[in-house]
């Protein structure tokens, strides 16, 4: 069974990606194939790179960074949650990513994006995939964009809107497909 994190990159205290952090991975665990692990960036706590080497040479100086790239390490595939600010993604996020290099090597990987806004996040998501392809990652041909998150997010948690569970299990086809891959080469 491929080992799926889904991982919540926002980490405002307020942040309407959780609810909809946790709707996808109760998704994922209904779909079946996958053993789901839901990772919150907030709740890890990165500081902002402090390690004295390069990522790519493997060796932490500090046990938040150990931590974090078992976590990584311990996936074979991951879904990224990201919100939109300002027209991209967040620096905490992007600071994850750097953390590590050769624990996202190779990894299959699946974006759903969201926004206050008409565009879902898409332009935080297509800003993602160079990054991505640099350490390694094999992306998901398809990702899923949610606008106007603040309207789906209520006490009760997340309402998907009409078609959002046909878009991320399309989503999740591809990120299977791709662990099936890694794991068959």
């Amino acid at each position: 069974m491929t080992r799926l994190h889904v991982i919540s990159a926002a980490t405002r205290p307020t942040s309407s990606g959780r609810p909809l952090a946790q709707w996808v991975a109760e998704q994922a665990r209904a779909r079946g194939g996958f053993e789901v692990t839901p990772v919150d960036l907030a709740e890890i706590a990165l500081p902002f790179l402090d390690e004295p080497e390069y990522a790519s040479s493997g060796n932490y100086a500090h046990q938040h960074t150990k931590d974090w790239s078992a976590l990584i390490e311990s996936s074979d595939a991951v879904l990224f949650v990201l919100p939109m600010y300002n027209g991209g993604y967040t620096a905490p996020f992007k600071n994850a990513i750097d953390f590590l290099y050769r624990e996202w090597e190779g990894k299959p990987a699946g974006i759903v994006s969201y926004s206050a806004g008409p565009s879902g996040g898409a332009p935080a998501a297509e800003m993602l995939l160079p990054v991505l392809s640099l350490v390694g990652m094999r992306v998901a041909g398809r990702s899923a964009a949610v606008p106007g998150i603040p309207g789906l997010v209520g006490p009760e948690g997340f309402r998907a809107p009409e078609g959002l569970a046909a878009e991320l299990s399309g989503v999740l086809d591809d990120v299977a497909e791709l662990a099936a891959e890694r794991v068959s080469a």
